[in-house]
Formats: C-alpha cells, sequence, structure tokens
C-alpha cells in the first residue's frame, strides 16, 4: 500500500505539482491580465472610433437634408440609415432625460458636429434594449429625429480566442517541461539515496548539468565516500577491540577452568562465553554492512533454498521448506544464506519450528519467507526489534539469551544486498519474515 494512500488531494504533495501549479497559475494570471488590458484598450478605442464616425456621417446627413427640400427628404431617410441609426421625419416619440454616459457623449458630439442653430435634444426611449433618440430642428423648422440603437463594439478580432487557446496550450507544454527538467534532478536524488548503502557501492549521481544540480551531485557522492569511510572505521575498530578481547577472555576461561567445581566457577564461565558471542556478533554487525560487496552469481532459487533446509534437518534441527517456485536468480549466496540463517535460528529459538517458502510477487521480486508458530511479537514493537541489541525476550521466551543483534544483521545485509526485511504476525499464531530482492 503506498505511504501516500488516503492522503488529502489538496495540496498536492509533490513539489513538481506544486511548482508547476505555481508556474501554471501565475503565467495564466499574467495572461489573462494582458487579455483584459488590451480588450479595455481595444474597446475604448473602437468606441472612440465609433463615437467620431457616427459624429461625422450624422453631421454630414444633417446638413445634406437641411438643403433639400422638404419633399425630397423622405427618399434620402433609406441611404442614410445605418445599422445602428436611422433617421425620422417628425418629433419622434416622447421619452426621458438620457440615461446613459455613451447616449449623452454622441449626443453632445453631435451638437458640436451640426452647430448650435440646429437645438440639438435627446430623450431616452426605453434601456432594455438601449434606445434614445436625438431630435433636430433644421433652418426651416422641419423636425428631424435621429434613432439610435446601440448594438454595442466588438473590440477584438473573430480569430483572437483561437489564438489565446493556442497560447494556452503553448503555456502547459511549456510549463510541464520546465518543471520536468526542474523536477528531474531532485527525482534521481531520491532514487540515489534509496539506493545508497554503508559501503557506497550504490550509484553515484551523474555530476553535469546545472551549476546547483552538480553541486548537490557532488555533496551527495561525498557524503556517500564519508559514510563509507565511517563504517570502514567503524568496521576496523571493532575488529580491533575483538582480536584485543579475545587473548584476555581466553586467559579468563582457562583460568576459570582451573578453579573448583562450583557456582561461582559455572556463573564466570557463562560470563565469559557471553563475553565471547557478544564480541563475535557486534563484529558480524559490522561487516554485515558489507554484505553487498559479494559478487552476485546465478542460481536455482529452489536448489538453494534446499540445500540450507537440509543442512539444518541434518542436525535434527525443525525447519521445512514448502511449495517454492523453481527458476534462476541472481543471488549473492553467503550474504543471503546468513540472513535466512539468522531468520530461521529466531524462528526455532522462540517459534519451536520454522517453515521457508519462496514466490515471485506481483512486481517480479523474489520474496523468500521464514515463518513460525510461536507467539510472536506485539504489533507496536514490530520495528523496534529490528534494531540493534534490542531484545524482547518477555513476549517470546523467558529461557533464551542472544545479544539482540540477529534480526538487526539479517535487516543490514538484506539492505546492503538491495533487498527489504518485513515482519508480521500470522492471523492464526507465529511470526512471518519476508526478505523481498529484486
Amino acid at each position: 500500500m503506498s505511504r501516500f494512500a488516503g492522503s488529502r488531494l489538496w495540496p498536492p504533495r509533490g513539489m513538481a505539482t506544486r511548482i508547476y501549479l505555481i508556474i501554471f497559475v501565475g503565467l495564466m494570471l499574467a495572461q489573462g491580465l494582458s487579455f483584459a488590458v488590451m480588450f479595455y484598450e481595444r474597446y475604448e478605442s473602437a468606441t472612440e472610433v465609433m463615437l467620431d464616425t457616427v459624429e461625422h456621417e450624422v453631421g454630414t446627413s444633417v446638413a445634406m437634408l437641411d438643403r433639400l427640400p422638404a419633399p425630397e427628404r423622405a427618399n434620402w431617410l433609406g441611404l442614410l440609415q445605418r445599422d445602428n441609426y436611422r433617421f425620422l421625419l417628425g418629433h419622434g416619440q416622447p421619452g426621458v432625460p438620457l440615461a446613459s454616459e455613451r447616449s449623452r457623449e454622441l449626443t453632445h458630439r453631435i451638437e458640436k458636429e451640426v452647430g448650435p442653430g440646429y437645438h440639438v435634444q435627446g430623450d431616452t426611449i426605453s434601456m432594455h434594449p438601449e434606445r434614445y433618440q436625438v431630435h433636430v430642428t433644421l433652418h426651416d423648422g422641419s423636425p428631424l429625429t435621429l434613432e439610435v440603437t446601440p448594438h454595442g463594439v466588438a473590440p477584438i478580432a473573430q480569430w483572437l480566442p483561437v489564438v489565446l487557446v493556442l497560447q494556452l496550450s503553448l503555456l502547459l507544454v511549456c510549463t510541464w517541461l520546465a518543471v520536468r527538467l526542474a523536477a528531474r534532478p531532485l527525482a534521481q536524488l531520491a532514487q540515489a539515496a534509496e539506493a545508497m548503502t554503508p559501503t557506497a557501492d550504490g550509484p553515484r549521481m551523474s555530476e553535469k548539468g546545472p551549476t546547483e544540480v552538480a553541486q548537490a551531485a557532488i555533496a551527495f557522492n561525498t557524503m556517500q565516500e564519508r559514510i563509507a569511510r565511517h563504517v570502514k572505521e567503524r568496521l576496523h575498530i571493532l575488529a580491533s577491540i575483538s582480536h584485543d578481547l579475545q587473548t584476555p577472555i581466553t586467559r579468563m576461561r582457562l583460568r576459570a577452568e582451573l578453579l573448583e567445581e562450583g557456582e561461582d566457577r559455572q556463573k564466570l564461565l557463562r560470563d565469559l562465553h557471553e563475553m565471547e558471542h557478544l564480541v563475535r556478533e557486534g563484529v558480524a554487525y559490522a561487516r554485515s554492512a558489507h554484505g553487498g560487496a559479494e559478487t552476485p552469481v546465478r542460481m536455482d532459487v529452489k536448489a538453494f533454498l534446499e540445500s540450507l533446509v537440509f543442512d539444518y534437518q541434518d542436525i535434527g534441527k525443525p525447519v521445512t521448506l514448502a511449495e517454492t517456485f523453481g527458476g534462476v536468480a541472481m543471488i549473492r549466496q553467503q550474504a543471503l544464506r546468513r540472513v535466512l540463517g539468522n531468520l530461521i535460528d529466531n524462528a526455532i529459538k522462540y517459534g519451536v519450528t520454522a517453515e521457508v517458502s519462496a514466490w515471485r510477487n506481483a512486481q517480479g521480486a523474489m520474496c523468500i519467507a521464514v515463518r513460525d508458530v510461536g507467539p510472536g511479537i506485539p504489533e507496536a514493537q514490530l520495528d523496534q526489534v529490528l534494531q540493534p541489541f534490542y531484545r524482547l525476550e518477555g513476549s517470546r521466551s523467558r529461557e533464551t539469551g542472544g545479544a539482540g543483534l540477529g534480526l538487526a544483521i539479517a535487516v543490514q545485509l538484506t539492505r546492503a544486498i538491495g533487498g527489504s526485511l518485513r515482519l508480521s504476525n500470522r492471523q492464526d499464531e507465529g511470526l512471518e519474515a519476508i526478505v523481498t530482492l529484486p
């Protein structure tokens, strides 16, 4: 199940998605603002041109009708008509004072164009739709009415929306490409971090590209080398301590064995045995970080597991092999044998018996399970038992001993060879340990 399953869809968790939305929304707002400014400017320009055109045409038409004989004026009304205004002979319809700013502006321009001798006056006839009349008195006293029905101004060309859609599409593609290029180094860094091993044998990041990316790659690669150096130093220190402790522990054991039989002698020998075991396990844990250095070999999975199980059966251990897929896989044999050995030992120690099985999951990864029939582990402590030196004797067995490093060694070795180890309680009884290897 994905670690993000069930999370909220907003805000988006992915950085690439967030950057994409920020850039896209910002560019959309800038594009919308530019379009609004252009629309307003075109609207104002078109309105100004329309008013100037109407002003001059009306002035010319009024002057022409004023000079024509009264009987001939009606014949010219059709020729002077336009799609948004027409001339009427007579006083027109009664109305109310002009209501809109545009109607007052046009009436004022007409009055200015024809001059004060024509007694220009405007009235609003209706507002839905808007219709108003401009009344003019010709020099012979005849009334003339200009009826205006505004149709609005088309400030943009018909092809402009198509261009806008193409711009938005181009904006989407360019934003996606920009975010992908910006987020790709981060994805590569995350993949390199996931594949990083303490021995620094994981993939190194490419140190090419933009300056910031190259600097991050150099820092990451340097960090890998420092981790490997620190782990090597830790291994060297533990190996030195182990070597130095072996001699005094051996001398102490020899001296203890020379003591007279008694309870103190037995306690001392047990303590020395635990010291030897702790030293060996500590060194084994340190060396487990270098399990990935082993060269993988092609092996038959079923034959490998059968060999492992038969070795336990030969010494009388209750270990069985369940159904296992047959096939060849690239295996780091020694490391995997140590991992499974630790899991089987724990299963026998705490769960009486051990059952081994293997299969491939839906992603094609190899899964190997070790199951027992013991009391299991409390759910809240399944992760803690994988930590070094953590012992959970009270929940499983009070008679077993150990340094608390068996599962920690198995976990570290599994990670070193590129896999993962997961513990879970079985539905009926017992514990299940699953090793997944790509």
